[in-house]
């Protein structure tokens, strides 16, 4: 039985690994063309996560293998490879049974159908190098990963670098590939746990709504201002709490901690997308409370002598409790000035990029 190692990052990479040690041993031998039943064995290694480059990722992959005694290994990463200038799916060392996949680089969508996709043409690599080594024939096979829609959405193609201990790489086209690389890099981020990441903007939000469900002259306010000027508060109560997050923690990547512009660029714009979907769904999830507290607490006849109006409905409420959200939006920007910046980091990024982020933080005091 053949023993495949899969080492990962912690955090979203672990996610990913534990999914595939379920989903893909029962199919991998019908894949390859190996009638042989596979094993795949996690093992999550902070340690391999502070590495910066393929190579010593590759190395930290050696090593794994021979101290667990795996036939191959494969290592899951959550860094956004590049090599001139293109994103790199995966690098892979044939000749020593091992390589690394850049979960980023295969973008936002559909992560772990492309991961798995990903992890078999690894293997099948491999396998190649050892058939041709054994003078057996050998057919390469494409997985899934030039379809017709990858090829016109972000083709991807197939290297021989011959160097180091890289033998063959997959990389994607430099324009249209940074767009899937900067989507995967916001999915490695997970946005959406910034919600109940950040405790002290939370509370603040939550307290201005609660203050603004008592208020008659919030609810005029809300009831008077037509739906573009709503929603213009909106997005600008989202972007005020996405600003202050990044210049109060020091979130914005500078030149001396990623010389690479291009690569600065695509960190500070994952930065601006995770935080500004995080903030979205917190916007959401606080005017689904809103909403629900208005219309359960507020009576229609008192809401219609308020603002002056006999026509209460539905859309009444969801102005008020737009109006409670808004303002609850803004307060949070103040109350994230409360969190630490490590519980920030924390609550935007995944591990490898939190510690990243660290690091740098610690370099510059």
């Amino acid at each position: 039985m053949p023993r495949v190692g899969v080492l990962c990052d912690p955090d979203f990479p672990e996610y990913v690994a534990k999914r595939l040690a379920e989903s893909v041993p029962g199919r991998l031998g019908e894949q390859l063309g190996d009638d042989r039943e596979w094993s795949l064995e996690v093992v999550c290694d902070p340690v391999a996560a502070g590495r910066s480059n393929a190579q010593e990722i590759l190395q930290a992959a050696r090593d794994q293998r021979q101290r667990n005694d795996w036939d191959y290994a494969v290592c899951l990463t959550d860094l956004p490879l590049r090599f001139e200038g293109s994103p790199v799916l995966a690098d892979i060392g044939v000749d020593e049974g091992i390589g690394v996949v850049s979960l980023p680089a295969l973008g936002g969508v559909q992560p772990l159908r492309r991961a798995q996709q990903m992890v078999v043409q690894v293997l099948d690599e491999i396998l190649g190098a050892t058939e041709q080594s054994q003078q057996r024939p050998y057919t390469q096979r494409r997985r899934g990963l030039h379809s017709t829609l990858t090829e016109l959405l972000a083709p991807i193609r197939r290297e021989n670098p011959d160097r180091d201990e890289i033998g063959i790489r997959y990389r994607a086209t430099r324009k249209r590939g940074r767009v899937r690389l900067l989507s995967g890099m916001v999915r490695s981020n997970s946005p959406w746990r910034l919600v109940l990441g950040m405790s002290s903007a939370l509370a603040a939000a939550l307290a201005t709504s609660a203050f603004g469900l008592s208020s008659s002259t919030i609810w005029q306010i809300s009831y008077q201002l037509d739906v573009g000027r709503q929603i213009v508060a909106a997005l600008a109560s989202i972007a005020l709490l996405v600003f202050w997050l990044i210049t109060a923690h020091q979130l914005w990547e500078k030149p001396h901690q990623a010389h690479d512009r291009e690569l600065r660029v695509l960190y500070n714009t994952s930065t601006v997308l995770t935080l500004a979907l995080g903030v979205g769904c917190l916007y959401a999830a606080l005017f689904a409370i809103n909403f629900v507290v208005a219309y359960f607490l507020v009576p229609s006849s008192l809401l219609a002598s308020s603002v002056q109006s006999s026509a209460i409905t539905i859309g009444t409420y969801a102005t008020l409790a737009w109006g409670f959200t808004t303002m609850g939006v803004v307060a949070g920007a103040l109350g994230s000035s409360l969190e630490s910046d490590q519980a920030v980091r924390q609550a935007a990024y995944g591990y490898r990029e939190s510690q990243r982020r660290a690091a740098h933080q610690e370099a510059d005091e």
